[in-house]
């Protein structure tokens, strides 16, 4: 058990790929949930002006920081490359979360108030019935067959493991070795999982509501569903051979 008022440096991870219009709204809603609150925008050289308004930001307040990167590299990279910058600093605890709005930055305290008694701490689109607001029924149907598919394949009770809202202790992602993630999208989250899963920490799934964007164009492409289809026999069969 952490003492989460010992805590004193939380970042918050959000990959951008033209978010300009929604970067704006979620940096300041991000702020105000806590002081203690730093967040680090990893943009993949957005065409419509993502990384300048950020730009703007950091100019503002020394809690903003920007990370450009050269071209549109994926969700699961920005990630890690947030992830590695996180461990480089002295920052204890790490969320990853959407800039779309589609993850509530109201969520974070909830986050906050578990993630004391856990080591990652999970927000659930279905762990209470189906909270998801605004999606075709095709859609919320891949993705909840692909949770129920990822759980049978791979034995992990995580109801929802494409689930992109996140936060970690900093000594889980410690042991992690990102030089063996290569995956993205709902792949990334997978592995990611799995992976806390298989080494033994202790994951919470809490509630949230998911509401689809307002603004902005969806990233998910067949690609994305198609690697992790696959991902979850791979994980499966490393973590029989020992090879994780």
């Amino acid at each position: 058990m952490v003492d989460i008022d010992k805590i004193e440096q939380i970042l918050v991870i959000i990959p951008t790929y033209n978010e300009v219009h929604n970067v704006q709204k979620v940096i300041p809603k991000v702020l105000e949930q806590d002081p203690r609150i730093e967040i680090l925008v990893v943009d993949d050289n957005s065409p419509d002006g993502t990384a300048e308004a950020v730009e703007r930001w950091c100019q503002k307040t020394s809690r903003i920081h920007l990370l450009q990167r050269s071209g549109k590299m994926g969700l699961g990279t920005a990630y890690v490359e947030g992830f590695k910058m996180a461990l480089q600093q002295d920052y204890q605890l790490v969320f990853q979360m959407d800039a779309d709005l589609s993850h509530d930055p109201n969520e974070i305290p909830n986050f906050l108030k578990c993630i004391g008694k856990y080591d990652v701490v999970i927000g659930s689109r279905y762990i209470q019935g189906v909270n998801v607001v605004n999606w075709p029924i095709s859609r919320l149907l891949l993705s909840w067959f692909a949770n129920l598919y990822s759980r049978v394949v791979t034995g992990m009770s995580i109801r929802d493991a494409t689930g992109g809202y996140k936060c970690f202790h900093r000594h889980v992602l410690e042991k992690m070795n990102f030089n063996k993630i290569h995956s993205d999208g709902y792949a990334f989250q997978i592995e990611m999982n799995f992976k806390v899963w298989k080494k033994g920490f202790q994951v919470k799934e809490i509630p949230i509501v998911f509401v689809d964007r307002n603004d902005g164009v969806s990233k998910m492409h067949p690609g994305i569903v198609q690697e992790a289809f696959w991902m979850v026999w791979r994980l499966r069969l490393l973590s029989v051979f020992g090879r994780l």
